[in-house]
C-alpha cells in the first residue's frame, strides 16, 4: 500500500531527471501528500513525442464514474489484477504514467498501535519512480475535466515486509520508456516490470507520530526518531 508520500525535489530538477519538456507546474515541496491531493506525474504524449510533467489528482476516477468521490478510494491499484479490473484495465493498456517521489511512509503494527516509518532512496538513488496510471474524467454535472492517477502496488521486499504486506511499484530508469509507452510492450512485458524494488536501494527508519496528521507537512517529518538511524 502507498497512502502517503513526499516530493521535495524542485519541479525543475524533477523535469531534468525525467526528461520532460513542457512548462513546469507550480508545485511546492510536499512532505505529507495524501489521496485526493494534487501530485506530480510524468506522462508521454504520442502526439508530440515528448514527456510532460503535470499535476494530477491522486485517486483515479474511472471514465464511467458518476461522480469524483469514487476516486477517493482508488489511490492504489494491485499490480497482480490491474489489467482485469474495470476501473484500471483501459488505463493500464493506454494511459500509464510515473509518479516521482522522494520517499513514502508506512506504518508498522505493534502491541500499542502503529509506528510510522519513512522509506527513502539509499545513497546513490536520487528519487523513486512509482508506476502509475492516469485517467481523464469529465464531470457530468459541471462539465469540468479532471485528470487523476493511481499508484500501483506489489508484494514487499525484505526491507518492507516487517512493516506492511504491500509496497509501491518502483521502476528502474531503464524501464521508464517502456512503462510510459514510448517503446512498444505487450502485457506480459509490462507485468514483468511490476516487481518489488531491491531492498538495498532504499532505507527505512522510524519517524514521529506527527506524520499521522495530514495537516503536518514539513521537513521535520523526516527526522529519525532514533538518532542512530
Amino acid at each position: 500500500m502507498c497512502g502517503r508520500f513526499l516530493n521535495r525535489t524542485p519541479a525543475a530538477e524533477t523535469a531534468r531527471i525525467f526528461g520532460t519538456s513542457n512548462a513546469l507546474p507550480n508545485f511546492p515541496p510536499r512532505y505529507n501528500l495524501a489521496p485526493t491531493e494534487g501530485v506530480l506525474a510524468v506522462r508521454f504524449n504520442p502526439d508530440d513525442g515528448k514527456r510532460h510533467l503535470d499535476v494530477l489528482r491522486w485517486g483515479l476516477i474511472p471514465l464511467w464514474a458518476k461522480d469524483r468521490t469514487i476516486g477517493n478510494k482508488m489511490f492504489n491499484a494491485r499490480s497482480e489484477t490491474v489489467a482485469e479490473q474495470p476501473a484500471f484495465r483501459e488505463a493500464f493498456a493506454k494511459r500509464r504514467c510515473i509518479v516521482p517521489a522522494d520517499g513514502f511512509y508506512e506504518w508498522k503494527k505493534i502491541a500499542s498501535g502503529k509506528e510510522p516509518y519513512a522509506i527513502v532512496p539509499a545513497p546513490g538513488d536520487r528519487i523513486f519512480a512509482f508506476a502509475g496510471l492516469w485517467e481523464r474524467w469529465r464531470d457530468p454535472a459541471t462539465g469540468e475535466t479532471v485528470r487523476s492517477c493511481t499508484i500501483l502496488t506489489t508484494e514487499p521486499n525484505e526491507a518492507l515486509a516487517p512493516l506492511h504486506d504491500r509496497m509501491p511499484v518502483i521502476l528502474d530508469r531503464a524501464d521508464w520508456a517502456k512503462w510510459l509507452g514510448e517503446e512498444s510492450a505487450k502485457r506480459p512485458e509490462l507485468h514483468k516490470l511490476l516487481k518489488p524494488f531491491p531492498a538495498e536501494r532504499m532505507r527505512a527508519y522510524r519517524v514521529s507520530q506527527r506524520v499521522n496528521n495530514v495537516r503536518n507537512d514539513d521537513e521535520a517529518l523526516l527526522v529519525p526518531e532514533d538518532p542512530r538511524a
